[in-house]
């Protein structure tokens, strides 16, 4: 069923060695996917920011908050194509850093066609909760708190079904080969995919003090502090979406006995627990930030754990039946922050995995790095467009919410969205930004054959920024001071396309045979992951 498209690959891969020695590379030029936008369902935060302070708009969140054009705008500019440089598209997932194994993932009623249920065999399911760590802001009417998860149930498929469904995921492999322990990853995570997501739903919290969150050393992690007592009980005011989703910001009090710290009277990032009624599936930890300080936003994939998306079949074992690793010392480097920064220091965790596979990422968090809070890819935002530019729009929804805090933004150079969205986030926002840190994937894995573009960190101060190579290159950078960059680190910037294992090194360089061969071969195996 494949012929057609490996044939056309098999002529683009010798159409492109045939003129091998003739191709040099230009500047990227904008060539956006034709990609059909959707309707958008996911809620996103009916929060007004004006200055110092926010408030619920239910007026606007019932007019069902028509972003999606806002947010797909954007992901012209970053759906660029390489095809410039090469005569074709690269995939999807390489331009996005996304695995292609984590687009398209079927929801509600595909979800009981493919596994041949109806409505009434989900009827003595019991309702769950996927709950994410959310984060508040302190406004002039108390503390917000940004509530966003997903409400479904869970099918009762057999094992046999269950693996059928796993190989459709596994490239190379079945789930019979495996071992043991890997076998029950896939599988658990295969459930999770395929779950039944349950509208017009209402959802209600109960708040209370959390003792502990994340995995930094620190006596409660992340860098927080915990409420000495009281409790409060919060009804989100809408229901779930089509997709079973909720998402909004909603003032809640001051506790029973008045014990939560006043965003305005204290330094400390607070953190409570945030358990959903009805469930024991949907707990969370919610971090109460105040006003000024430093808050990280990480990226997940190949920077704090291996993943290897550029590498696909090693990035689908790494992501569906392997245990989660940390990236070298990786924790040991944001443990080190968590003890020695302020005490308003606050990390924040942005993956655009879907929501249906993040409770393994968050259970990987929690038990590595320091506690903080989460953001996701809902359900609606599927298709690439719209996934391409998720990114951007959370991270312009938090800088929004915290306008006079510093960020710290870390990722790695094979996720082209943040090759384009940190840098102009930074030019957008010079006083917010204190710090990109980017690891060079391509310096250091020789899998990774795909360029990145650093042309977005042009007109920057090149001391706000660093491409580092190992985490101990973070070591000893006074942050909180503004020091970004370690001196002894050389930054090989030219502001074009770049990558170390290919030999480029900026815009308008001519490849020779065997580094353009490289890239070539490269391409042909993505596209043939790709079918």
């Amino acid at each position: 069923m494949y012929g057609a498209a490996a044939q056309r690959l098999l002529l683009l891969g010798s159409a492109m060695l045939a003129i091998v020695d003739a191709i040099a590379i230009p500047d990227p030029t904008a060539a956006p996917a034709p990609v059909e936008v959707r309707a958008p369902i996911i809620t996103p935060a009916a929060v007004q920011f004006d200055g110092k302070y926010s408030y619920l708009n239910k007026r606007n969140y019932m007019e069902k908050r028509n972003l999606i054009s806002d947010i797909a705008s954007g992901a012209d500019n970053v759906l660029h194509s390489l095809g410039s440089i090469l005569g074709t598209d690269l995939p999807s997932y390489v331009i996005s850093g996304i695995p292609n194994y984590f687009q398209d993932f079927p929801t509600g009623d595909a979800v009981k066609s493919s596994l041949g249920i109806n409505d009434d065999d989900l009827k003595a399911t019991p309702t769950q909760v996927l709950n994410i760590p959310p984060y508040a802001n302190w406004t002039d009417q108390g503390w917000n708190v940004r509530f966003h998860g997903n409400v479904y149930k869970l099918p009762n498929i057999s094992q046999s079904k269950i693996d059928d469904l796993a190989n459709k995921f596994l490239f190379g492999t079945s789930i019979d080969k495996l071992p043991a322990e890997q076998q029950e990853n896939a599988r658990n995570l295969t459930r999770s995919i395929f779950v039944v997501q349950q509208a017009n739903q209402n959802v209600s919290f109960r708040l209370a003090p959390a003792p502990l969150q994340g995995a930094d050393g620190e006596p409660g992690g992340g860098n927080s502090v915990t409420p000495p007592s009281g409790y409060e009980n919060v009804t989100f005011p809408f229901e779930t979406t089509v997709e079973g989703d909720y998402d909004a910001f909603v003032q809640i009090k001051n506790f029973t006995n008045g014990t939560l710290l006043k965003g305005n009277e204290t330094n400390n990032v607070q953190r409570i627990n945030v358990y959903t009624d009805g469930t024991d599936t949907g707990n969370a930890t919610a971090f109460l930030v105040p006003s000024t300080g430093i808050t990280f936003i990480s990226d997940i994939d190949d920077i704090l754990r291996v993943t290897k998306i550029y590498d696909p079949k090693e990035g689908l074992l790494n992501s569906f039946a392997r245990d989660f690793t940390p990236w070298m010392n990786m924790p040991d480097i944001y443990a080190n922050w968590s003890r020695t920064l302020p005490n308003d220091t606050h990390f924040h965790y942005l993956t655009t995995t879907p929501e249906q596979a993040t409770r393994n990422y968050m259970d990987f968090i929690y038990k590595t790095y320091p506690g903080g809070s989460f953001d996701t890819r809902p359900l609606n935002f599927s298709d690439v467009s719209a996934t391409l530019a998720i990114r951007d729009f959370l991270l312009r929804k938090i800088f929004a919410t915290f306008p006079t805090r510093k960020f710290v933004l870390i990722a790695d150079t094979s996720n082209s969205d943040v090759m384009k969205d940190y840098p102009q986030l930074a030019h957008d926002f010079p006083n917010q930004v204190q710090c990109i840190f980017l690891r060079n994937t391509s310096s250091t894995d020789p899998s990774d054959k795909f360029p990145y573009d650093t042309s977005g960190f042009e007109g920057l101060n090149n001391k706000s920024y660093m491409f580092f190579h190992v985490p101990d290159d973070l070591m000893g950078l006074d942050i909180a001071s503004g020091q970004c960059l370690n001196q002894s680190i050389m930054q090989n910037v030219t502001f074009g396309i770049q990558d170390e294992v290919l030999g480029i090194h900026g815009a308008g360089v001519r490849l020779g045979a065997s580094t353009l061969g490289s890239l070539i071969i490269a391409v042909l195996v993505a596209g043939f992951v790709a079918l």
